[in-house]
């Protein structure tokens, strides 16, 4: 399933909003983390529907890769 353009960019602030708060950092940085992620890659080309999982889940997963 290929989700909307506009939906995705409101789902993409989202995450970045929660990985600035979630990883203490402002939120140029975050949405730097955010664009730079293997997680943004596979959600930008649909691969298995990952932007039907949680904002809070998908920002997890881009801080465990930062680590």
């Amino acid at each position: 399933m290929t989700a909307d353009k506009t939906l995705l960019q409101m789902k993409y602030a989202r995450i970045i909003s929660l990985l600035a708060k979630k990883a203490n950092v402002t939120e140029e940085k975050a949405m730097e983390l955010f664009y730079d992620s293997k997680t943004y890659a596979l959600i930008s080309k649909g691969v298995s529907d990952l932007h039907c999982l949680s904002d809070a889940y998908l920002a997890e997963e881009i801080l465990l890769e930062v680590k």
